[in-house]
């Protein structure tokens, strides 16, 4: 079996997955409109980006900024004509207005999405109490990662909760992955790597030259060649 770590990049395009792939990408995660930190992409995206890469999409459903799921029917409509399309893997994560999980709406998802494996996303940063949202999700299918930084401040000052977490891999609720984004520089790796964290997400890392920019393929090899050193 392979040690390769995961390396997901965040693609908005065909352009900008095709750089993410040849830098050496082993998933992406596609969306739209970073300024609002990521939302559901067209199904004409993902169309053009399936049709341009062979690694593995990861699909965000999330209808507006924030971690309210607001229509719930309307993500499980989206899901549904992404499946459609052929989409297979998908992002998402909702907290009520008490910093719990908003377990109608991800359950709901959870359904629709049902043989699909999916990644809780950084709601969990967001969360009242990362434990009990972790308890109250484990056993959902298909999910088998979190995006998380550890904080909702970025990894600086979540790196102490990632590796307590990692700490606990197998316990009920912390099985999934745990894959680290959000603030996450190269100086961060090794510390990450010698506590077992094996998977990396990044966005603006991945465009040196600003969120307005496509993916740069040499940035995207550096950091191939910093998690397989």
């Amino acid at each position: 079996m392979s040690n390769r770590a995961l390396l997901e990049v965040i693609a908005l395009d065909a352009q900008d997955a095709v750089a993410a792939q040849a830098g050496g990408a082993d998933r992406l995660e596609l969306v739209t409109d970073m300024a609002a930190d990521g939302l559901t992409p067209p199904l004409a995206t993902f169309a053009a980006i399936r049709a341009a890469v062979d690694i593995p999409l990861r699909v965000m459903l999330r209808s507006a900024d924030g971690f309210a799921a607001g229509d719930v029917d309307a993500l499980v409509r989206d899901a549904e004509a992404l499946r459609a399309e052929g989409a297979d893997e998908f992002v998402l994560g909702f907290l009520d207005e008490t910093g719990a999980p908003d377990m109608v709406a991800v359950r709901a998802l959870a359904a629709a999405l049902s043989g699909c494996r999916w990644t809780f996303h950084r709601a969990i940063d967001r969360a009242a109490s990362r434990d009990a949202l972790r308890k109250e999700l484990a056993g959902l299918p298909g999910l088998d990662t979190y995006l998380t930084a550890g904080s909702a401040l970025g990894v600086d000052d979540g790196l102490p909760v990632l590796l307590a977490e990692a700490a606990r891999r197998g316990e009920p609720g912390y099985e999934p992955r745990i894959l680290v984004g959000g603030g996450l520089r190269l100086s961060h790796l090794p510390v990450l790597r010698a506590a077992r964290i094996d998977a990396v997400h990044i966005g603006g890392a991945s465009r040196p030259h600003g969120w307005g920019a496509s993916v740069d393929a040499a940035a995207v090899a550096e950091w191939r060649t910093a998690l397989d050193a």
